[in-house]
Parts: structure tokens; sequence; C-alpha cells
């Protein structure tokens, strides 16, 4: 019973400050130029990460590996949750994100993403939906904002490994700019399509960049993909419920079994 009601009192939170917030969005977006409107519009994100712990006992542990913290880049992330938009969001900032078109219909929310440059797609044309999104990824970083990349493509359930799409090295590679992959174990705290919140701490890690200059986008999505889900192999358990045993148990016999690439 405690659970669900500290769950509800995160959400009364987390959407009643996000239609203030999404409001205040689209009174700032003609006022602020851009680097003052991403600093104001991601306190919201600040926001939620704060009320998240306080509501639920969720906490975050960071383990940033990157020798230099190069600028722009393209981030290459594991997409288990709602958690990891957020954070990443403001973390990793300034960042476009690449995101559904639909995204930006929601009211309030999407108004607020709106406002952030990102780089909308229209998944019913897959072959355009792809030349925008690197002409638009290229012409963000040109501008001094990382681009942030969900590989999978959709929301992966935990332990399951989706399919890399190459759009991310790609757009690296036709840049010269690095990649930071970014594994995380959000989904055990916050799963995606579920109401309850789980206390625990998340792990997210950050990886060193990757050098793109003279790689191809087939080895280097591998790599990623790699180190994205060893680490995650790696990463202890968020939460201690049991409701996870079984997802653990595999996580244990996987580090056990050596790699074998796909």
């Amino acid at each position: 019973m405690l659970l669900y009601l500290r769950t509800l009192l995160f959400n009364l939170g987390y959407y009643g400050s996000g239609i203030i917030a999404g409001s205040i969005c689209l009174f700032l977006w003609p006022l602020l130029p851009y680097p003052r409107r991403w600093r104001t519009v991601t306190l919201w994100n600040r926001f939620t990460m704060w009320w998240l712990k306080v509501a639920c006992n969720i906490r975050i542990k960071v383990i940033d590996l990157r020798q230099q913290k190069d600028h722009p880049v393209v981030i290459m992330a594991k997409h288990q949750s709602t958690w990891e938009t957020l954070f990443l969001q403001y973390h990793m900032a300034p960042v476009s994100i690449i995101l559904k078109k639909e995204l930006l219909r929601i009211p309030f929310f999407g108004w607020g993403l709106a406002t952030m440059r990102p780089i909308a797609i229209d998944r019913r044309n897959r072959i355009q939906a792809l030349k925008d999104v690197k002409i638009k990824s290229i012409e963000r970083l040109q501008q001094g904002i990382s681009v942030l990349v969900f590989p999978e493509g959709t929301r992966i359930g935990l332990g399951k490994v989706g399919n890399y799409a190459r759009s991310g090295a790609d757009i690296a590679c036709s840049t010269g700019k690095p990649i930071i992959p970014v594994a995380h174990n959000a989904a055990e705290c916050w799963p995606h399509k579920h109401f309850l919140k789980y206390p625990g701490e998340i792990s997210v890690v950050i990886g060193d960049a990757i050098a793109t200059e003279g790689r191809d986008r087939k080895s280097l999505t591998e790599e990623v993909k790699v180190w994205i889900e060893q680490q995650i192999q790696q990463l202890p358990p968020a939460r201690d419920d049991g409701i996870y045993a079984s997802w653990q148990s595999t996580k244990d016999a996987v580090k056990e079994t050596p790699h074998r690439a796909e």
C-alpha cells in the first residue's frame, strides 16, 4: 500500500509540475535564445529527479568514465524507461534527442520538448525519416549541440537486447564526432508502462569517447552494442525485492558465458 501511495504522490508532482513547466515553456520560447532556454527548461528535469528521490526513494549513481568531456558528441544510450530521456537531457546538455514526431503533440510535455530543438521523425516513412535524421543531426552538431540516439529505436524490456540501428554511428562517422555510449538499469526502478515506481539506486555508466575517424558504422555500432550490454550485465541490482530475482540469475549466467558477436 505504501508503494502505491508513494508512486501516486510522485505522479501528482510529476504531471502537475509538467503542466506548469510546459505552459511556461510556451511563453519563454520566443523570448529566450536557445542556450538560456535549455538551461531554464531542464530545471523541470532536475526537479523530477529530485522529486523521484523524495517521493519514491529512487536515487542515482553516476559512473562517468570519460577521460575528457568533449562536446558536441553523438550519445548512444540504452532505452529502457522514461527516466533516461529526462536525466540525459540535462546531464549531457545541450543535446537534441531523436524522437517520434507524435510526442510533440502531447499537451504540455510535447510543448516543453519542442523548445529543446529535438529531431522529430515520422516513422511512417522510414527512408525519408533516416535522411531527415542525418541532415538535422549534422546541423545540430555543427551548431555545437550534441545528439542523443537510442539505437534500439524503442524501449527494450529488462534482460532483452534489441536490434541496434546504425544511424547513430553513421551520423558520427559523417561528422567525425566521437560517440559516447551510455548504459543504465533505470527500468528496474521505473519500469515502462507500469504504474509503480520502486525504491532503489539507478546506476548509469557514461563511457569514454569512442573515436569515429576512419571507422565504419557497422563495426562502431557493434562496439557500442557490446559495451552497453556488457556494462548492464555488470551493474548491481537497482532494487532488492525479489521481483527481478530470475532476471538477476540470467545476468549472472550471461557473465559466465563468453561473448559471441552476432
